[in-house]
């Protein structure tokens, strides 16, 4: 098995249990059982994004990156999970740490589209 692939599954694992986490907090502090205000610039809206788009897309990316790593990847395949990685931990900073999401910044544009190619890119790799 690839020890890149296993630290970057590891790596969406520790993204999507403490955003998880991060959300039961702000929940617990603001005293909020459920929802919240849908307002872009909210924190506890913010995270609960951040952690509901790390939902849709880390499990599949776990998937890969473990199928691929325990098949000997190349060097290029290693870099794309390196790649989408890093996309997804920018695309959560791009989420919180700007003051609102109402507005596109760079962090979460090239977070989104660099989770759009690589993952598209070791999807294909699957087919060879």
């Amino acid at each position: 098995m690839n020890e890149v692939a296993l630290i970057c599954t590891a790596v969406l694992g520790l993204l999507l249990f403490g955003l998880g986490l991060s959300v039961s907090v702000m929940r617990f502090r603001e005293r909020i059982v459920a929802g919240c205000e849908p307002d872009p610039a909210n924190p506890l809206h913010k995270v609960i994004r951040a952690h509901a788009n790390t939902a849709e897309y880390a499990p599949f990316l776990a998937v890969l990156f473990l199928y691929l790593g325990a098949r000997s990847p190349s060097v290029a395949t290693v870099w794309l999970i390196v790649a989408v990685t890093l996309c997804r931990c920018l695309l959560v900073v791009g989420l919180i740490a700007w003051p609102t999401m109402a507005k596109p910044n760079p962090a979460r544009f090239i977070g989104a589209l660099g989770t759009y190619l690589a993952g598209l890119a070791l999807c294909v790799t699957l087919l060879r």
